[in-house]
């Protein structure tokens, strides 16, 4: 068995999901077993195992879950983070690194559990959780983390009540974040009214805890649910007050409006105004990479690589075709390949971009590397944009629209 195996975020989400099915196909995937053999392991018979796969068969025995367990080597802590009573729920995912030592880990759940009175490691604790999940996020996709998110997120306002002077400050800055979070998972699924409240409630609780950065960023992240309903004009009022309405915000939160107001103006067609805020943004972040100390923790994936993609994006909407194809083969290139979720969606954009570009056979051979990934972890957007490939190349009359029309459908 592999060393690291337990330390990938998919099984990890699965078990502290309960999913067993889940936990069962991930397993068999990484490890190369076939059911017959994962069956020999956890006392059961082949059909069994493939019906727990489908979810055609729940695992509600301790049992069978003790039996799996023992069976595939699952560590004890996370079974543990996983059977948490949603109330104790800290850790809902186990990190890859060390977790809290037993000290820490009776205080934390003591906190929550009888509402004792909270400490700055407890909210320590919170801080590093949420920083991985947003990891594990990038990689797995936004799904199995929806419920997790909202538990968490049910601890830390439980913990509001106990919380005095800065550490109460702190607890609504961590609700934010939180809120925040939930945000972008519904607007990557596509669940714009939800997506939109949950903005809400985090500017409201950014503004509360005085924190300039986060209120900044949920408008930022506003304006980008404008920009991809199509909406230029709403897209650059947005990111102007994200720009404007929030002082005393970092480099990289400005950089990030301005680029955002960038797209809308390339959205609507204005071609000069979306050059010269893509310039004071690029500038942004180079000198917000000087001092990644005055960054806030979200920010983890904003440089020079991102940036690249985000040119490529305000040139398609600018139809220079050929010049989206460069920015986001570069970007694609430097882009880690833990980042699945957003190789996903860019490289569905390079797709359309290349059958705008008229390169027809490599826009196929690119979307057809994207297809697994677009449909497992990048529905509705990277799915949606993978249909407007084929539609460009349809009216473009190459035969290869039909050809991925034909691989879509098998998914559809």
């Amino acid at each position: 068995m592999r060393p690291d195996l337990w330390t990938h975020p998919q099984l990890i989400a699965a078990v502290a999901a309960g999913d067993w099915g889940a936990v069962l196909r991930t397993y068999r995937k990484l490890t190369g077993l076939s059911q017959t053999k994962i069956g020999e392991r956890i006392g059961l018979v082949q059909p069994d195992v493939s019906e727990i796969e489908r979810g055609r068969r729940r695992v509600t025995s301790a049992e069978v879950r003790q039996r799996i367990a023992a069976g595939l080597g699952i560590p004890a802590d996370l079974i543990r983070a996983g059977s948490m009573a949603p109330a104790q729920a800290v850790a809902g995912l186990v990190l890859p690194g060390p977790g809290p030592d037993d000290d820490l880990l009776t205080r934390v759940t003591t906190v929550v559990g009888n509402g004792n009175k909270v400490d700055a490691p407890t909210l320590d604790w919170l801080d590093r959780l949420l920083a991985e999940h947003r990891r594990a996020e990038d990689e797995i996709g936004s799904r199995p983390l929806v419920g997790i998110m909202r538990q968490q997120l049910g601890t830390v306002v439980d913990l509001y009540a106990s919380a005095r002077g800065p550490l109460a400050d702190r607890v609504v800055r961590l609700a934010s974040e939180h809120a925040q979070f939930l945000a972008w998972m519904a607007q990557d699924q596509g669940q714009t009214a939800a997506a939109l409240a949950w903005y809400d409630r985090s500017h409201e609780w950014a503004l509360e805890a005085g924190d300039a950065n986060m209120a900044a960023t949920t408008l930022s992240m506003k304006a980008h649910m404008a920009w991809s309903g199509g909406r230029g004009d709403r897209a650059v009022r947005l990111a102007d007050a994200a720009r404007w309405s929030a002082p005393g915000t970092s480099l990289g939160i400005q950089g990030m409006a301005a680029q955002m107001a960038a797209r809308g103006h390339a959205l609507n067609g204005d071609g000069d105004d979306a050059e010269r805020l893509l310039d004071e943004a690029q500038d942004m972040i180079s000198r917000a990479a000087e001092h990644p100390e005055d960054e806030p923790p979200w920010m983890y994936f904003y440089g020079e690589t991102w940036f690249t993609l985000q040119r490529g994006m305000a040139a398609m909407h600018l139809r220079d075709w050929q010049m989206a194809v460069d920015h986001l083969t570069v970007g694609l290139a430097a882009l880690p390949d833990d980042y699945r979720r957003d190789r996903t969606w860019y490289k569905t954009c390079l797709a359309h971009a290349l059958a705008g570009a008229g390169e027809a056979a490599q826009a196929l051979a690119v979307a057809a590397e994207a297809v697994p990934d677009a449909d497992a972890i990048g529905r509705p957007h990277a799915w949606n944009e993978l249909h407007t490939t084929a539609a460009v190349l349809l009216r473009r009359g190459a035969q290869e629209g039909r050809q991925l029309v034909t691989m879509l459908g098998e998914f559809d």
